[in-house]
């Protein structure tokens, strides 16, 4: 069991090498598809932290949400890239329904204008509607859970895919196929 200290440490290293790989690599040497070296991965985060391999391997594996991938001897963050990199997921052609926690005031607007991915390369959703919960938790106590209809985007041409278990991406999603889920006791039974 970790320390208070010894977690504090792991959740700020995890919050930087998100930001080193996601929005901004700074001096390191990233390929076209995010990948970096875990060892000049490792020089960057000593600069502000004790950080050491063990630490950065525990971090990939131990992800909740699985954020982080490691190939040989490097290391990517898997979604919610601001710049731009080249990833590659499998179409996800067989889920039916995704979800979308986001707060009151953001869901009124995206009820209207469609889910966009604004500053990142991708819309991130949910399988679930407890993990879309959990998300729009994140940044309010009432998220509101939207429903997408899936299967009607993708009869009109949209592409799902499965970035990992728990996160799905896609482009964008027009208004027509989102909806309020009115309660998240159970999943709403959809009008025929």
């Amino acid at each position: 069991m970790r320390t208070p200290m010894e977690e504090d440490l792991k959740v700020r290293t995890s919050k930087y090498m998100s930001y080193l790989l996601r929005h901004n690599p700074e001096d390191l040497k990233m390929n076209r598809h995010g990948f970096v070296h875990i060892n000049e991965l490792l020089k960057k985060l000593r600069k502000r932290f004790p950080a050491d391999e063990e630490l950065v391997l525990n971090i990939a594996r131990e992800s909740e949400r699985k954020r982080f991938e490691i190939v040989g001897g490097e290391i990517r963050a898997l979604y919610g890239h601001t710049i731009p990199v080249e990833l590659e997921f499998e179409e996800a052609d067989d889920i039916a329904v995704l979800y979308h926690g986001t707060t009151p005031e953001v869901a009124s607007k995206i009820l209207a204008v469609g889910l966009k991915s604004m500053k990142r390369q991708w819309v991130h959703l949910s399988p679930t509607i407890e993990l879309a919960i959990e998300v729009g938790m994140r940044r309010t106590r009432n998220p509101v859970i939207l429903e997408i209809d899936a299967n009607a985007a993708r009869r009109d041409g949209l592409r799902f895919y499965k970035a990992t278990d728990k996160v799905y991406v896609c482009n964008a999603v027009p208004p027509r196929f989102l909806r309020k889920v009115t309660s998240t006791n159970h999943p709403p039974k959809r009008a025929s």
